[in-house]
């Protein structure tokens, strides 16, 4: 369980695909203090297990359902991801609770400037209309975020500057690809 508060941008060291699957390492410096091979991480909202941590590379096996129902197949060598540790019994929950099961892949579609403030369009599947609320809780590439409007296929975020230069989410551009995870509330 996870709460959607990215504590590190990291950087893809390598992604060495063998057979359908893939080992994914990943340079980390703050996520790497205190974990243990075993260890559950979410990269870019997608749950992993640690499979290696040597000299601040984590080291995760990717099979082929993550790699063809997430963006991670995608990663190349510098990419940056988000990385979160799993939550603690004890620790504040800043964001919401995400799971880092993945539900679809969404595609931006616009991104707009006000200020310095960035509101993210994300189109999905409309077969998860259902699971949209305005003012609720999503993740997208694992960050707790909070929508803003739904329309039949898309919906919108705001993402304040903080969040910007933390996450993914100033790299992404018009047709990139986030993973989504639709909050669990919602799914009741």
């Amino acid at each position: 369980m996870f709460s959607g508060i990215t504590e590190e941008l990291a950087e893809v060291k390598s992604i060495l695909k063998k057979g359908l699957n893939a080992l994914l390492e990943i340079r980390a410096d703050k996520t790497a203090q205190d974990t243990k091979v075993g260890d559950s991480i979410a990269v870019n909202g997608c749950c992993l297990t640690v499979i290696k941590n040597e000299s601040g590379i984590l080291g995760f096996e990717l099979m082929d359902e993550t790699l063809k129902g997430t963006n991670l197949g995608l990663l190349r060598p510098m990419d940056k991801v988000n990385l979160e540790r799993a939550l603690k019994i004890g620790d504040r929950l800043s964001g919401h609770f995400v799971t880092g099961h993945i539900d679809c892949i969404g595609i931006i579609r616009r991104k707009n400037y006000s200020g310095s403030n960035l509101s993210l369009e994300v189109a999905f599947p409309p077969k998860f209309s259902k699971y949209i609320l305005p003012k609720g809780s999503i993740a997208v590439d694992g960050i707790s975020l909070t929508i803003q409007n739904k329309r039949y296929d898309t919906f919108v975020v705001y993402i304040i500057p903080h969040t910007l230069k933390n996450t993914t989410l100033g790299f992404k551009g018009h047709s990139d690809m986030v993973n989504i995870e639709f909050d669990i509330l919602a799914k009741k």
